[in-house]
């Protein structure tokens, strides 16, 4: 699928997890972490996004200036599986095309910190995506964060709602700098390029 981007409009970038300091550090949040060192990235605080359920920074990604790709980066502050809303109501407030938003989530069928970069498909079972898609399609980008499958019988439920493992930690700083290096990546020099450098 080839979704043609428009080079003069803004990219919403949209960080998935779930709101609250419980949830924080959980596999389920990752996308809130590299919209937060994106964030910081681009010097800029989230605040409230007007009528919103969310929460925004707007600012450029690549060449200081205005030749800088324009970027709104979003963490929806509803609950995960209820994402699509604030995103679309996003979307319109700021006229983004589908086909110029990122949503950055954890994936359960890769191995922990490998990235895979795509535009389009199905959720895969990830309430995020499903609730996006069902907003306003699925023809958008996704960074797919890998968190790996759940150990023995524990529930995919428990797993994706614990904190990472001590190990995991460890590198956890380093893959979500990788994550915040491919979105720049996939919004400056698109998709291909994107693909061949950060897909593991």
């Amino acid at each position: 699928m080839r979704v043609t981007t428009d080079a003069s409009a803004p990219w919403l970038v949209v960080g998935l997890g779930n709101p609250g300091p419980e949830y924080a550090m959980n596999r389920h949040n990752v996308g809130f972490m590299v919209a937060d060192l994106l964030a910081e990235r681009i010097g800029g605080k989230f605040k409230r996004a007007g009528k919103a359920q969310g929460q925004v920074v707007e600012g450029r990604i690549g060449a200081p200036g205005p030749t800088g790709r324009r970027v709104i980066l979003a963490k929806p502050m509803s609950f995960m599986n209820l994402s699509g809303g604030p995103v679309n109501a996003l979307r319109d407030f700021y006229k983004v095309p589908v086909g110029n938003i990122v949503a950055v989530h954890d994936e359960l069928d890769i191995d922990f910190g490998v990235l895979r970069l795509k535009l389009g498909g199905g959720d895969n079972g990830h309430n995020g995506l499903k609730s996006m898609t069902k907003a306003m399609g699925p023809d958008y980008h996704r960074v797919r964060f890998g968190i790996g499958r759940p150990p023995g019988r524990m529930q995919v439920a428990d797993f994706v709602l614990k904190d990472f493992a001590s190990a995991e930690r460890k590198e956890l700083d380093y893959f979500v700098d990788r994550a915040a290096d491919a979105v720049e990546c996939l919004v400056i020099d698109g998709l291909e390029r994107a693909q061949s450098t950060y897909n593991s």
